[in-house]
């Protein structure tokens, strides 16, 4: 979000060019071309097509794939709380181009399942990585081009950080977001503090019995609070929301959020993983990081810029939500290519 200063700065210069435009004798003024329109080709699809399901560590992953078999692997992950529909318009326009696209469940949503009973319905960000890293494995894919936002971002940042060698290049929505627990004890501004107000929720034994009792009608409004101009209809949600419907959906939420704020345990395994997160990994592979309108402040990407080592842009989607690829495909879609020929 441009600040009050540089605003100023930059309505001054624009008015003392405009005075000089004013005075000049000789050429007409030449009206400035029209911004692109972001959400263009938002909705144009309705369908992901057939589930495929894979076999992948803990889980039996469920995904949709598009494009052809030879062509470079892209891997799409979505968010809470939303689905693989995010990317119902990019996966068309990035298999066109002869990708290779695959867009996975995460755990806990849609058609993906445990395996046993007896595994622990853990949110915890490493656990999502290594989800994916298993899938990988399951397709014979050694490298691919990673997109996400929200969670799905949080996954590519830190497959991207840990396992440089499965990326060729990523799209990050708001940038670098792994969760650092130690940092997430530090209380917030009260403004920034009011907008996790669902975390604080999750925290209690009522949040866990309202998610799961409302979870249709809640996931809604988180949509229509982090995208405030993308008015999509109920049919788009609906699609979505059928993945809510998951048996372990809540348990993975509600674990997620407490793990973040170091109110329930994750689980040894992954506890190197989590200690080089924390040590401050940095990203050496070719990104593109893409700031929102959701991330208020931090949208310029000035606040992570130093995490990204390697071969680096970063763009800005003004009066677009949290949902980007949803909201904007053919930017996201476009993305994606640039990162790869980065």
């Amino acid at each position: 979000m441009i600040s009050r200063r540089r605003f100023g700065q930059a309505f001054a210069a624009g008015l003392a060019a405009t005075s000089l435009a004013a005075c000049s004798s000789g050429t007409p003024a030449v009206a400035p071309a029209p911004a692109p329109d972001l959400r263009a080709g938002s909705g144009e699809h309705t369908s992901l097509g057939p589930v495929k399901r894979a076999d992948a560590g803990v889980l039996t992953m469920a995904y949709h794939e598009f494009g052809p078999a030879t062509g470079q692997p892209v891997v799409l992950l979505h968010g809470w709380p939303y689905d693989p529909y995010s990317y119902v318009d990019v996966a068309p326009i990035l298999a066109g181009a002869g990708y290779r696209v695959i867009v996975p469940y995460l755990r806990g949503y849609g058609p993906t399942a445990f395996k046993s009973a007896e595994t622990v319905r853990n949110g915890q960000q490493t656990a999502v990585a290594l989800d994916v890293i298993a899938l990988l494995d399951a397709l014979k894919i050694d490298k691919a081009v990673f997109g996400g936002y929200d969670w799905g971002g949080r996954t590519v940042d830190i497959i991207a950080a840990l396992w440089p060698q499965r990326c060729k290049a990523i799209v990050a929505v708001s940038g670098y977001i792994v969760t650092n627990l130690k940092a997430n004890q530090q209380p917030l501004a009260p403004q920034a503090e009011l907008g996790w107000w669902y975390q604080y929720y999750f925290a209690t034994e009522r949040g866990r019995a309202g998610y799961a009792a409302n979870r249709h009608d809640f996931n809604k409004l988180i949509w229509k609070t982090a995208s405030p101009a993308w008015h999509f209809d109920d049919a788009t949600y609906d699609r979505s929301a059928a993945a809510f419907g998951n048996p372990d959906h809540v348990a993975i939420v509600i674990h997620n959020y407490r793990w973040r704020l170091s109110l329930a345990p994750g689980e040894p395994q992954y506890e190197a993983y989590e200690e080089k997160l924390a040590a401050g990994a940095t990203i050496g592979v070719p990104s593109i990081t893409i700031g929102s309108d959701f991330d208020g402040a931090a949208k310029d990407g000035r606040a992570y810029r130093a995490k990204f080592t390697g071969k680096y842009e970063h763009r800005i989607f003004d009066g677009i939500g949290h949902n980007v690829p949803q909201e904007a495909p053919r930017p996201f879609a476009q993305a994606i290519q640039d990162a790869d020929h980065l």
